[in-house]
C-alpha cells in the first residue's frame, strides 16, 4: 500500500538561497534529516462496472466505457519521519477550498508547520482528503451553489478570492491587511496564497471523508507504532469530530468550523476516548469589522467553542481554548500557520502538548 520515495533524505537550505526571490527563505538553518518519506492512499471504494462487457480492443476509445470501474473517494497522504528519536506523529488535514500544501509552506517561502514541527521530532502524515487535490478522482460532481464549487453547468468555476480574503480575516478587501496583520506582506505573497487554493470535485460528505481519515490515522499507527496528533484547520475541524478516536491522542483543532453539540454522539465518543483538545483562534475578531457578516459568525464560533470547552472539562475532559490574542500573540487571521509569527504558535501548541506528555 505504501510507496516509499526514500530512505533518507537531506533537506538543507543550501548557499544558492540567497538568491531565491523570497525574502523569507531560511538561510543557514541546519538540514533537516528525513529518515523515511512516501506516499500512500487510505479508505476509498471501487465503483461497479458500467453495464456491458469491457472491449479491450476499443481501450479508451469506447464512449460508454462498458465493463469499466474507477478507485474513487480516498484519502491521499504524504508522510515524512525524521531521522533520529520521534514523537507521536502528527497528521494533518486541511480545511474548505484547500490542501496539505498549507501545512508544507507559507505565501512568503518560509517553513511551514510540517517542516517546523519535523524539526521538533514529531513524523508528518500530510493529507488531501477525498475529492480534494490529489484525491480528486470520485464519481460525484460537486454541486452547484459553493462559492469554491462548479456552476449550473458543470463546467463554469466559481470564482472567491475577495470573499474568502475578507471572511478569514486577513483585511477587508485585497490587497489591504489589517493593521498589524502577520500575514505575510507583499503582492507575491498573495499571490502565492492566492494560488494555494483549489476546488472540490465532488460533493462534502462529513460522514464519509471521518471515516477515511479514521483509515489514514490506522495507517499513520501501524507505520510508527504511535496514535497521532490530529492538527486541522477549519471545515477540516469538523471532519475532525467525525473520525474515529481509536488512534488518536490529541486534537490541535484551528479555528474549527464548529465544535460537538455537548451531549452528542461525537461529544461523548471524545469524552469517553479522554482526548485531550486544544482549539486556536487568532485575532480580528472582538477588533474586526462590525459592518461584515464574517466578524459576528467568528465571534459565534469562538463562543460555541468556549461553552464546548467549559462543559467537556465539567463532564471530567480535557479541552482548551487559546485566544491567540489574550495570550499575547497578535496579528493572525485565519491561517495563522501561514503567517510570520507561525513559528511562535507552533511553540504554543509545542508547549501544550508536552504538558501531556506528547
Amino acid at each position: 500500500m505504501k510507496k516509499t520515495i526514500s530512505n533518507t533524505v537531506k533537506i538543507a537550505a543550501l548557499a544558492m538561497a540567497a538568491s531565491l526571490t523570497f525574502a523569507g527563505c531560511s538561510k543557514g538553518k541546519d538540514a533537516l534529516v528525513i529518515q523515511k518519506q512516501g506516499v500512500f492512499t487510505s479508505g476509498g471504494s471501487v465503483t461497479e462496472p458500467v453495464a456491458g462487457n469491457y472491449a479491450p480492443e476499443k481501450s479508451w476509445l469506447d464512449p460508454t466505457r462498458a465493463g469499466n470501474t474507477a478507485h474513487i473517494d480516498h484519502a491521499n497522504t504524504f508522510y515524512q519521519i525524521p531521522a533520529g528519536k520521534t514523537k507521536n506523529p502528527i497528521v494533518y488535514l486541511h480545511g474548505y477550498g484547500q490542501s496539505r500544501t498549507g501545512w508544507q509552506t507559507t505565501p512568503d517561502g518560509r517553513e511551514g508547520w510540517s517542516d517546523i514541527f519535523l524539526r521538533k521530532g514529531y513524523p508528518a502524515f500530510l493529507v488531501d482528503q477525498p475529492r480534494r487535490a490529489s484525491a480528486g478522482s470520485t464519481s460525484r460532481m460537486a454541486s452547484a451553489g459553493g462559492i469554491d464549487a462548479w456552476g449550473e453547468d458543470g463546467k463554469s468555476y466559481m470564482p472567491g478570492d475577495q470573499a474568502w480574503y475578507t471572511h478569514f480575516r486577513i483585511g477587508l478587501v485585497s490587497p489591504e491587511r489589517y493593521e498589524g496583520s502577520a500575514f505575510p506582506a507583499g503582492e507575491e505573497a498573495q499571490n502565492q496564497f492566492f494560488r494555494q487554493m483549489t476546488p472540490n470535485t465532488g460533493d462534502y460528505d462529513e460522514k464519509l471523508f471521518g471515516s477515511v481519515l479514521s483509515k489514514v490515522l490506522s495507517d499513520a499507527k501501524a507505520m510508527t507504532g504511535k496514535k497521532s496528533i490530529y492538527i486541522t484547520h477549519s471545515q477540516g475541524g469538523r471532519v475532525g469530530w467525525q473520525t474515529d478516536t481509536e488512534n488518536m491522542a490529541a486534537i490541535v483543532a484551528i479555528e474549527p468550523g464548529g465544535t460537538p453539540v455537548v451531549g452528542s454522539e461525537e461529544y461523548n465518543k471524545f469524552l469517553a476516548a479522554k482526548i485531550p483538545m486544544v482549539i486556536y483562534f487568532g485575532d480580528y475578531i472582538d477588533n474586526g469589522p462590525e459592518n461584515i457578516m464574517s466578524t459576528g459568525f467568528w465571534k459565534n464560533v469562538r463562543d460555541t467553542a468556549i461553552d464546548f470547552a467549559e462543559h467537556y472539562n465539567a463532564d471530567g475532559g480535557d479541552a482548551t481554548v487559546v485566544d491567540l490574542p489574550k495570550a499575547g500573540i497578535t496579528g493572525n487571521s485565519h491561517f495563522m500557520f501561514q503567517e510570520t509569527n507561525n513559528r511562535e504558535i507552533a511553540d504554543h501548541i509545542e508547549n501544550w502538548l508536552n504538558e501531556r506528555g506528547l
